[in-house]
């Protein structure tokens, strides 16, 4: 296990701190390859993170953006990711940055899984940057405890990209980037906030099966991951 845990004031103070980190590396890829790639998380946690990001003075333009997971609705509605990035992060100078969602217009996320393939092709691949949430189940992208696909998610030897996930605590059908791109390169960023976070924190750090809190796998993954934490 490789984590560095960084813990802040507070959250205005994180946010800042998480969106110049970000930005550092972003910047470094442009410079390096010519063009950037970074996954996001979704929900409410990133929110004032995704504003300071969005002002970063740093050529958006080579900036492939997108989700770590999604929940299978249309862009406009409430509980959409992509509806939340663009409301929050696509803007400012990040207006110009190039967004490839998660979502299509097909009934279920498996019928939807080629396109959204197709649409990737274009996404520098591995990421320079993937931010990822944690919810009070243990889970992160849509590595849900009970997952009908969470084995095949989280397989470091499973090849492909996505996968569909159903879970009793998913809500919605999701699909998620699988565990091995997530980490194949670049920053991992574990962002959290409040004490309820910082227990299950504790809770994932210590012994138990990765079934039942999935964000185990990111943290015993062998991998980097830094951990910015706020109450």
């Amino acid at each position: 296990m490789i984590l560095e845990r960084r813990d802040f004031a507070d959250r205005a103070v994180l946010a800042a701190a998480l969106a110049e980190t970000v930005a550092t590396r972003l910047k470094a890829a442009i410079a390096e390859r010519g063009e950037a790639s970074i996954a996001v998380s979704g929900g409410t946690t990133p929110v004032q993170f995704f504003d300071i990001l969005s002002q970063a003075d740093l050529n958006w333009g080579m900036v492939s953006v997108t989700l770590v997971d999604e929940r299978w609705v249309p862009p406009d509605h409430a509980r959409s990711n992509a509806r939340m990035v663009a409301e929050n992060l696509l803007k400012n100078r990040a207006a110009a940055a190039r967004f490839i969602p998660l979502y299509c217009d097909a009934a279920r996320p498996e019928d939807g899984l080629s396109s959204i393939l197709a649409a990737l092709a274009t996404v520098p691949m591995p990421f320079d940057v993937a931010v990822l949430g944690m919810g009070a189940d243990g889970h992160t992208a849509s590595f849900f405890p009970g997952g009908d696909h969470l084995a095949e998610a989280l397989d470091p030897d499973n090849p492909a990209l996505l996968t569909a996930m159903n879970a009793p605590g998913a809500g919605e059908p999701r699909i998620t980037f699988n565990l091995a791109p997530i980490l194949a390169r670049g920053l991992i960023a574990l962002h959290i906030e409040g004490e309820e976070k910082k227990t299950v924190l504790g809770q994932a750090l210590a012994d138990g099966p990765v079934a039942d809190m999935p964000v185990r796998a990111v943290l015993r993954s062998g991998r980097p991951v830094s951990v910015f934490w706020a109450p």
